[in-house]
């Protein structure tokens, strides 16, 4: 039998309030799952990804594709939903799909009461896109279940292999450090600010620190608020904060090009698109050891400021070796991604 994955993605509402309806639309979640389809139908594995509005969209959706799996992407769907899909649909294999670490998940207030609901429901399996999560909620599953029940996948992301040369060369006086992102508590903006502006002190250069002010989410408000307080402090000194606002993918592209550094050393990472973005535009980056793929070099601790700024004086020395260890390791990654995929869904 020839499987057909269906990707189902929820349309979300923008920091704004104002909700996309364009398929075009950049979020972190939605390039991860276009770079899958995409894989897969290279691959000969026939995929569709669609954005529906909410629960009751999906009937539809699946009987239109006639798909033999359903991939839902994050956690968005009631447990009870499945009960009426499956009689809709009982021969369809449903997978949501987890794309966040325990940190993170523990913002959102129904996720282990969710997970155990779908873990009693027929056909209906739980992928985690890291191997914390997928050992975390297996140990889940196993005490739940008082036994062991094959519901829960390992299925990682997937980032195209598309890489461009950058020579490190800061302008003038002054050196654009990227940090973009959703401003998120666990995004650890202001203490990667802080180790930002003593590198820049430390070489001599006005620091220029990019961020995506705009787009807020979790309780980020407090945080945006320091990052313009701090940087008011230091502007004798010309060091600037700069918010680039939230771009599409070739406009984001473009600008994480135009960087001398990226950092993106945040507290809980499953993957880190910003950060494999930075790296396919020959942009070196300094990271989070929570970074599945990244050099353990240029990786620091998200609590000690000191760590981060040694980390940038690493790549300030050696940025052609930070490109091109983590070109190295994120193309290891996703060939693994490739083959886990490919396992799972080959016919």
């Amino acid at each position: 039998m020839t499987n057909k994955i269906l990707f189902i993605l929820k349309r979300r509402e923008d920091y704004n309030d104002v909700i996309h309806y364009s398929l075009s639309s950049s979020t972190g979640l939605y390039n991860s799952v276009s770079f899958l389809e995409k894989m897969l139908k290279e691959n000969g594995i026939q995929s569709k990804l669609v954005i529906v509005n909410d629960n009751n969209d999906i009937d539809r959706e699946v009987s239109l594709y006639k798909p033999t799996h359903v991939i839902i992407e994050a956690l968005w769907v009631i447990p009870t939903k499945f009960e009426v899909l499956q009689r809709l649909h009982p021969k369809v294999k449903w997978i949501i799909r987890l794309h966040s670490d325990m940190p993170f998940i523990a913002n959102e207030g129904m996720a282990m009461g969710w997970i155990g609901q779908y873990m009693k429901l027929a056909n209906v399996y739980i992928a985690c896109n890291s191997p914390k999560m997928f050992e975390e909620v297996s140990f889940y599953v196993r005490h739940k279940m008082n036994g062991f029940k094959n519901i829960v996948m390992y299925l990682p992301n997937f980032y195209p292999q598309q890489y461009k040369s950058k020579k490190f060369i800061p302008k003038n006086d002054e050196i654009n450090i990227g940090c973009f992102g959703a401003i998120r508590p666990l995004k650890n903006h202001l203490i990667q600010a802080h180790a930002a502006i003593k590198f820049a002190d430390k070489i001599g250069k006005k620091l220029i620190f990019h961020v995506n002010a705009d787009r807020v989410e979790m309780k980020g408000e407090p945080v945006v608020r320091n990052l313009n307080d701090l940087f008011k402090e230091v502007s004798n000194k010309g060091h600037r904060l700069v918010n680039d606002g939230w771009l599409d993918r070739e406009n984001f592209l473009a600008l994480c090009g135009k960087m001398d550094m990226g950092m993106q050393v945040s507290f809980s990472e499953t993957f880190n698109i910003v950060a494999a973005d930075m790296i396919s535009q020959g942009v070196p980056v300094v990271g989070s050891k929570q970074i599945p793929w990244l050099s353990s070099l240029f990786a620091a601790d998200p609590c000690e400021s000191v760590d981060i700024y040694n980390k940038l004086l690493l790549t300030h020395l050696f940025p052609s070796a930070n490109t091109y260890i983590n070109k190295k390791l994120l193309t290891c990654y996703t060939n693994k991604t490739r083959r886990i995929w490919l396992r799972n869904f080959s016919s």
